[in-house]
């Protein structure tokens, strides 16, 4: 290079420059701004930096270079709950009078306050500074259960209003002592405008009660003051009793994992047979004793979003095991030496997971010094307890005591579920530490939409500009309680977002209580509404997440969803985009006897099969037959097949959701389901564990290995029409030949992947479609996701699957709500972003 060129440039870069910047997406409550003023003093730059409205502001000044340096810096040196959307840069004059220094300024009102596109952070585990403090003797926090900082600690949960501010939260009762309030008003300290900033002189307290509502001890406030509260609730647990726990988003029930007799009455009590419970451990450490655990599933763990993540339990193999490599048989699946109570997850291969993400619960798990099961705080299918007053009515015949404290949960909030899948994590159940955080949508909507999402696992979803607003999950809507947590939910997003809805959507099913909710809101504010085909809402979300547009390939897997012709879809094959639907295959329909009563009971779901094409299915099913006609009655069996016979009471579903049900039940896995899902968890788990570590792992040879069961594929006027009754025959027939319900497991989930792969390759010869989503319920079945992605990835397909939201109904909101702008012409450009 020339010297007269290196001059140059090296008179460009020592330029003095100043620039607006403005930085939107979660950066208020995150300790943005302190880390912006440290970065500027560390490159000795000129400016200031404040809010302003939902963003960010900075005046920046100096030379060029550097301020270069600071723009990159700031994206790449983020705080840990910070979260960067978009930086707008726009140079402006320097200043008349040279500036010596940075500041931070007071906030501002800004013209960007107006745009309801605002980023609440999440909340978020303790840090690791925290954590250090916690357990430092010499600290003054020292075993403090409230210890926080602005990079970690309770957010969404406690904030009533925004601008986060302490006033608008559940702390503004607690006054700060001067240490507390001196680091507050610190720029150079991590508790900076760090809101919930408390110590034992000035924060919240514990409480421990009995059950009856007697107070047995207090934490005093006073620095380093009495532990009588932790010690009685440790010594309660290691006795065998149960413990209600109060913690960021609501309550905890927990009791000794290694306990059997603790988690069988926990069950009873709570009403939750069968169901998985999560565990909390204290460490990666303690994870490894248990379960089987990768490298992403351990930093997975150590998130601040601390999910619950789902484990590969330590199993031993049966004393009649003979070891021969690939061939290996489990016959059983059981705890090896990890001590887990059986009852915990029984019949499934996982154990939920989670590590402690409160102050509260590493004390309780270091006093304890064992691993807690802790299940949301609640009787089965009721919203989860968050106020002393609620728990202590609602839990009282569950938890033996509780251990409570003063500082109100405003928003309820369950824990998280998420599993690792090809490296990556996917959510299973969006709640604590991921929602409000919002999905950019590759468009914008000219109109608010509010999506009101289905009636189990329910979510709602509010989207305004480019931003989705996907709640926490809900739960099921089955009764008052479902609703009233629904709708304070949506009270408190539409008044912290500034969100008020020009469009509701909703499910296609006139019975779903959260249809009832959309026309209820719609009608009373005089708002359109729009009806959204269930399966069409699973693709749409997939499509969104994404970023995608244009029309995709949709195979939408699920247990039950409204029609278009109203019956009951959940295997179906589609073509469409945001507005349009076509429907291009679909499992051949079968009848559910007795309706919900097949679905709670999948050995009704089998004879269903068999009640409906007994020649496809083959004669070797008699011996099923007989089978339940002497377990239930041979008259139970007889209305049965009157069901099927007179189409009286057994209505028709293409599930394959049910399919799943019927082959479970074939194979003597799950006869009747205490839960949703149960049938096709404990089938999962079922499959011949070197053919699902092979495939789960990507190995062509074990993704290939075994060979389809034969089905049917007909056109029926002009759709692809998959029947799965040869399935189910033929394997009657291998479990009559000798063969393992283990490999017959495998070879069914290796036939749904094949048909997938089969229907899919049609279409794109009609269509040169090239793009499939997979979603619904179904695709949360690891083993076949990882199959169908494989074998179309084999063939040229590019393929999409949830990641930031549920495959299940817990993703339907976001769907629902893009469709409704499509179907009523609410979708603009989005502006470009600048950085």
């Amino acid at each position: 290079m020339h010297a007269d060129s290196i001059a140059t440039r090296e008179a460009i870069g020592s330029e003095l420059i100043r620039l607006a910047v403005r930085v939107s997406g979660v950066v208020q409550g995150v300790g943005f701004r302190p880390f912006v003023y440290s970065l500027a003093t560390r490159l000795s730059l000129a400016g200031f930096v404040r809010n302003a409205g939902g963003t960010v502001e900075i005046e920046i000044e100096g030379q060029r270079l550097i301020v270069q340096e600071f723009l990159q810096s700031l994206r790449n040196e983020r705080p840990p709950l910070a979260a960067i959307h978009e930086v707008d840069v726009v140079e402006i004059p320097c200043a008349l009078e040279p500036i010596l220094e940075f500041s931070i300024d007071t906030s501002a009102v800004s013209a960007v306050s107006t745009d309801a596109a605002k980023a609440v952070p999440a909340d978020s585990a303790t840090c690791d500074q925290c954590l250090q403090e916690l357990f430092d003797a010499a600290d003054r926090r020292y075993r403090y259960p409230f210890i926080n900082c602005t990079n970690c600690g309770p957010r969404f949960t406690i904030i009533k209003s925004l601008p986060y501010d302490r006033p608008t939260t559940t702390m503004a009762d607690f006054k700060m002592c001067s240490l507390c309030r001196s680091e507050y008003d610190d720029p150079g300290n991590r508790r900076f405008h760090a809101q919930p900033n408390a110590c034992p002189r000035c924060g919240p307290s514990l409480t421990f009660m009995r059950s009856e509502g007697i107070e047995a001890s207090h934490v005093d406030t006073n620095a380093h003051g009495s532990e009588d509260a932790l010690h009685l609730a440790v010594d309660l647990l290691q006795k065998g009793n149960i413990l209600a726990v109060k913690g960021l988003g609501g309550f905890h029930l927990m009791c000794d994992a290694r306990n059997e007799k603790a988690v069988c009455t926990l069950r009873q009590r709570k009403q939750r047979y069968g169901k998985p419970l999560a565990v909390m451990m204290s460490s990666p450490a303690l994870v490894r004793q248990f379960c089987r655990m990768s490298r992403e599933e351990e930093a997975l763990l150590l998130r601040p979003s601390r999910p619950i993540v789902l484990l590969r339990k330590l199993l031993i193999l049966s004393a009649s095991e003979t070891p021969a490599g690939n061939d290996r048989e489990v016959a059983a699946l059981c705890p090896g030496n990890d001590g887990i109570a059986p009852s915990v997850a029984p019949a499934i291969d996982h154990l939920g997971v989670m590590l402690p993400y409160t102050p509260l619960h590493h004390l309780l798990l270091a006093d304890f010094q064992g691993p807690l099961v802790a299940t949301s705080g609640n009787r089965s299918d009721e919203p989860i307890a968050i106020a002393n007053e609620e728990a202590m009515s609602r839990l009282s015949g569950i938890a033996d005591a509780f251990l409570v404290h003063d500082r109100e949960i405003e928003s309820r909030y369950d824990d998280s579920v998420s599993r690792i899948f090809q490296s990556s994590e996917i959510i299973i159940r969006r709640s604590r530490g991921y929602a409000p955080l919002p999905i950019t949508l590759p468009v914008r909507a000219t109109a608010p939409v509010l999506a009101c999402g289905g009636h189990l696992k329910n979510t709602f979803c509010l989207i305004t500009n480019d931003k989705a607003f996907v709640s926490q999950h809900i739960g099921d809507l089955d009764d008052l309680d479902g609703m009233r947590h629904f709708q304070e939910s949506l009270a408190r997003f539409k008044n912290l977002f500034s969100i008020e809805p020009e469009i509701v959507a909703h499910d296609l099913h006139p019975d779903y209580l959260s249809t009832a909710l959309a026309q209820e809101i719609a009608s009373g504010d005089g708002l359109p509404k729009v009806a959204v085909q269930h399966h069409h809402a699973h693709i749409a979300s997939c499509m969104a997440e994404h970023g995608l547009m244009d029309p995709v390939i949709g195979v939408a897997f699920d247990g039950l969803g409204y029609g278009l012709d109203g019956t009951a879809w959940g295997g179906e094959f589609l073509v469409c985009d945001w507005k349009n639907i076509e429907r291009r295959g679909y499992f051949e329909p079968v009848a559910m006897p007795g309706g919900q009563e097949a679905i709670k009971r999948p050995w009704r779901m089998a004879l269903g099969y068999h009640f409906s094409n007994q020649q496809a299915c083959g004669p070797v099913f008699q011996g099923f037959v007989d089978a339940m006609s002497k377990r239930y009655g041979t008259k139970a069996v007889s209305v049965i097949r009157q069901q099927v016979e007179k189409q009286f009471n057994a209505p028709m579903t293409s599930s394959c959701g049910r399919l799943f049900d019927a082959m479970s039940a074939l194979l003597g896995v799950c006869l009747e389901a205490a839960y949703e899902g149960q049938a096709a968890m404990e089938l999962e788990a079922q499959v011949d564990l070197a053919f699902a570590e092979g495939a789960l792992a990507g190995s062509p040879i074990s993704v290939n290995q075994l060979d389809a069961y034969p089905y049917e594929l007909g056109l029926v006027a002009g759709k692809l029409v998959v029947s799965p009754h040869s399935i189910l025959g033929r394997a009657m027939d291998d479990l009559s030949n000798g063969q393992s319900s283990s490999r017959v497991a495998a070879r069914f989930h290796s036939t749904l992947a094949r048909i997938v792969l089969d229907v899919c390759c049609r279409i794109r010869v009609e269509t040169g479609l090239k793009q499939v989503c997979l979603s619904g319920g179904v695709f949360q079945n690891a083993l076949l996701l990882r199959l169908a992605v494989h074998l179309l990835g084999e063939a040229g397909f590019q393929v999409f699957y949830p990641r930031r939201l549920p495959a299940n109904d817990g993703g339907l909101s976001l769907g629902q709500a893009v469709i409704a702008l499509a179907k009523v012409n609410a979708l603009g450009c989005r502006s470009q972003v600048r950085s």
